[in-house]
């Protein structure tokens, strides 16, 4: 039974897309980009395209990748898979600006349209639907930034490009004090939005993200929830991380080790065993395996995120109909509320150890500095 019963979300005017869409990180393999950990971990590419069309088959919709994810190989397994089915059933989002190659800004025109080009190449199509920034880093002072508005302008009069996306962090600071490089300047935010015109806003977002108090006033440090502001802007939103990067899924202990390339070893060994106390309430309401817990995660995000498309990742056919068949039979209310507590319980112990939830909220400033490497690639 698939999950082709849950209601259509906007992506961009015109495109109303199944809400529960497929992150294409995992499947891209172990990488290193700019001397960190950029993949996930080995992958049997014949079982990456078989769940990639497993997950079409489900009713997935929106398919999302990177030239950082395997540097190109989640492209080519997608490829593969999309000379399968008909273009017109898939929504192709891709990200740029986390693979800088040898130019001095990620955002140069040359590269953009190498990198363009190059991932065009390895889908085997013609147009993305979708092209995100990865980050907003246009040089000192932004001096590529007229540039790269030129150059994705021209991408898209070129029929190469159909709509742009940009990254933000979960949070934005609404005052101009930096109280919390974790936040970016919504200020910022807003002049690039302005500037770029993005249909579509990505954030990551999890169990593990700390939650904006309802009705709070910004004071000398507040900030915005990144799906208030796409709201309030007119702006579709896109969901990466739903699983936090996989401890979620239960299946990742404090001796867990992740090898090289494999963008989870940042993990530490508090945080694993913190998530994994958190666990054991859920573990005893829904069941105790992999797929229980991703059901109840998935669920969570897709109902606090009721505008959203959120992007689950996989490495199998089993993890897809998991993912997909696990979003029915709904979570009756009370199922919902004993989720919130828990997860609210794991967040507050999270944050007393002082341990980061995620690579998100520890480190996505909005305005990398002047001469700072673009951030590796996220997870979707």
């Amino acid at each position: 039974m698939s999950a082709s019963h849950l209601p259509r979300r906007r992506l961009v005017a015109g495109w109303d897309e199944h809400p529960l869409g497929a992150g294409c990180r995992p499947i891209g393999g172990p990488a290193t980009n700019l001397g960190r950990a950029a993949g996930w971990a080995a992958v049997d590419d014949a079982r990456a395209v078989d769940a990639l069309l497993q997950a079409h088959a489900e009713g997935a919709t929106v398919f999302d990748t990177a030239d950082a994810f395997g540097l190109g190989h989640s492209q080519r397994l997608l490829g593969r898979m999309l000379a399968q089915v008909p273009r017109a059933s898939v929504r192709i989002t891709s990200t740029v600006g986390a693979f800088r190659g040898t130019g001095v800004n990620a955002y140069r025109s040359l590269n953009l349209h190498s990198q363009v080009e190059q991932s065009l190449e390895n889908l085997g199509v013609e147009s993305l639907d979708v092209l995100t920034l990865h980050h907003v880093d246009f040089g000192p002072r932004d001096e590529f930034l007229q540039e790269a508005r030129e150059t994705l302008e021209a991408l898209r009069d070129l029929g190469r490009v159909k709509t742009l996306g940009i990254r933000a962090p979960h949070r934005l600071a609404v005052s101009v004090r930096p109280c919390d490089r974790r936040r970016g300047s919504a200020t910022r935010f807003t002049f690039l939005v302005q500037q770029f015109d993005p249909k579509v806003i990505v954030t990551s977002f999890s169990p593990l993200s700390q939650l904006p108090a309802p009705g709070r006033e910004a004071g000398d440090c507040g900030e915005e929830d990144a799906f208030d502001f796409a709201r309030r802007h007119g702006v579709a939103t896109v969901v990466t991380e739903p699983l936090g990067l996989g401890p979620l899924t239960g299946e990742h202990r404090p001796g867990t080790v992740f090898g090289p390339g494999d963008v989870r070893s940042h993990l530490t060994a508090p945080v694993l065993a913190a998530v994994e106390r958190g666990l054991q309430p859920l573990r005893k309401r829904f069941g105790s395996t992999a797929h229980d817990l991703v059901r109840v995660a998935l669920h969570y995000c897709l109902r606090r995120c009721p505008d959203s498309i959120v992007l689950a990742g996989f490495t199998s056919p089993q993890q897809v109909a998991a993912n997909y068949q696990g979003l029915r039979p709904e979570l009756s209310e009370a199922d919902h509320e004993f989720v919130d507590a828990a997860f609210a319980a794991l967040r507050a112990e999270l944050e007393e150890t002082g341990q980061p939830r995620s690579k998100e909220t520890a480190s996505v400033p909005c305005t990398p500095g002047a001469g700072r490497p673009a951030q590796e690639a996220e997870e979707r």
